[in-house]
Parts: structure tokens; C-alpha cells; sequence
């Protein structure tokens, strides 16, 4: 395999461990637990992963001399708030409608 063909391939190799990360478990479970598992994956494993991505690239960026490196950590940073807090807001909300 040629690099062209490893880059044309990456796309779909995260597609598909998203859609295996986020699929739910073989089971006799109504569509609302499926929800809850999705949502509960979601909150606890993808948006804390990328919002440690997003801090790395801010990093890299900062230590590179990018002119864009303040923006870039001020967006790290807020994708951090909601990627680690995503969660509790979700319980506030929940408990808001409720």
C-alpha cells in the first residue's frame, strides 16, 4: 500500500471505529436504554478524547510559533469545559425538564 492509498483509507477507518465506539451492545434493550448507552458513551469517553486532542494540537501549535496559537488554545480550552463537563450539563438539563 502507497501513502495516496493509506490517505484516501484513514477517513473510513475512523468512520468505522466511531460507529463501533458508538454502537450499542447486542441485547433484548428497549430503543431508550440504547439512547442512555449512547449518550453515556458519548459524554464519558468520545468528547473527553477529543477534547484532549484539541489541547494537544493547541500545544503543538504553541510550541511550533503558530500566529494562531492563543486562538487555538482559547478554543482548546472551551472545547475542554464542554468535553469534560458534558455530562453534569446534561443531568442539569435533564433535571431542568423534569
Amino acid at each position: 500500500m502507497n501513502r495516496t492509498q493509506l490517505k484516501s483509507a484513514a477517513p473510513l477507518v475512523l468512520y468505522v471505529f466511531l460507529m463501533l465506539l458508538t454502537m450499542a451492545e447486542p441485547s433484548f434493550a428497549s430503543f431508550e436504554s440504547s439512547l442512555l448507552m449512547m449518550r453515556t458513551k458519548l459524554t464519558t469517553i468520545i468528547l473527553p478524547l477529543l477534547s484532549v486532542i484539541g489541547l494537544g494540537f493547541a500545544a503543538l501549535s504553541f510550541f511550533t510559533g503558530n500566529p494562531n496559537a492563543k486562538q487555538h488554545i482559547a478554543y482548546a480550552i472551551f472545547g475542554c469545559l464542554f468535553g469534560f463537563g458534558a455530562q453534569a450539563i446534561v443531568d442539569f438539563i435533564s433535571q431542568t425538564v423534569n
